[in-house]
């Protein structure tokens, strides 16, 4: 738990848990546009690097926030089981 508390007084003050959240949505939005996009446009070399610029940025996001929050899904394991230790999204009242 004081690893957990460390890791969020390290996380810049500008990026809360809301605005992170935001912006790995708006990425994960761009990247499957982008994708779409690529599939009838393959040899647009600028969306090609702006999906793999996008891809690597979300990449790097949700590996800070889950550092700071913890797991974003069941998909992303941390280094311990911790959806019982916080508050459920109900019980917090920012849903």
């Amino acid at each position: 738990m004081q690893e957990l508390e460390e890791n969020r007084r390290d996380c810049n003050n500008d990026n809360t848990r809301k605005e992170m959240a935001d912006k790995i949505k708006c990425l994960d939005f761009a990247i499957t546009e982008l994708a779409l996009y690529l599939d009838t446009h393959p040899d647009d070399e600028k969306a090609l690097c702006l999906h793999n610029r996008y891809c690597k940025e979300v990449k790097d996001l949700k590996d800070k926030y889950q550092k700071v929050y913890g797991p974003l899904t069941i998909n992303y394991p941390c280094n311990k089981w911790r959806w019982i230790e916080e508050p459920w999204p109900w019980e917090r009242g920012n849903y």
